[in-house]
């Protein structure tokens, strides 16, 4: 997450061009809260610092691309043009388990203590309130483009 956020970050006008021909409003701004969103996710799964809410980015992220982009191309990710949703669905699950398994041993999360109150059961409530905020985002900041 934290690479593709970074590609995102150093060509914020091909993204902002991407989301505008996805059907997103406010395309500059999607761009630069996904740059921004998914550099921070990313790090934070990687070093397991909230890691729970991490995950529940991914979550919302995968939703999000799923339904504006992946949804109609079938399920495998080497169909075109927008690739099947297999890709995102993988994402999404292993965030999941990611969120209720916990960080592990070597994470800022069990370094501060907070490992065991954010995983299991809060772990899989925090991601689901990502997927609700992904509906509510896609509801608020998703049109189908015009063909």
């Amino acid at each position: 997450m934290a690479a593709h956020g970074y590609n995102h970050a150093r060509s914020l006008d091909g993204t902002t061009g991407w989301f505008r021909s996805k059907g997103f409003r406010a395309p500059r701004s999607a761009a630069i809260g996904s740059a921004v969103g998914e550099l921070a996710m990313g790090v934070g799964l990687i070093v397991g610092l909230l890691t729970p809410f991490a995950a529940a980015g991914v979550v919302i992220v995968s939703i999000s691309a799923f339904w504006s982009v992946h949804r109609k191309a079938g399920f495998f990710v080497f169909r075109r043009p927008d690739e099947g949703w297999e890709y995102v669905a993988t994402l999404a699950v292993s965030a999941l388990v990611v969120a209720v398994l916990g960080p592990g041993r070597y994470s800022l999360d069990q370094v501060l203590g907070w490992a065991d109150a954010l995983s299991g059961a809060a772990g899989a409530w925090i991601v689901a309130a990502g997927a609700a905020v992904a509906a509510l985002m896609l509801s608020l900041l998703w049109r189908h483009p015009q063909e």
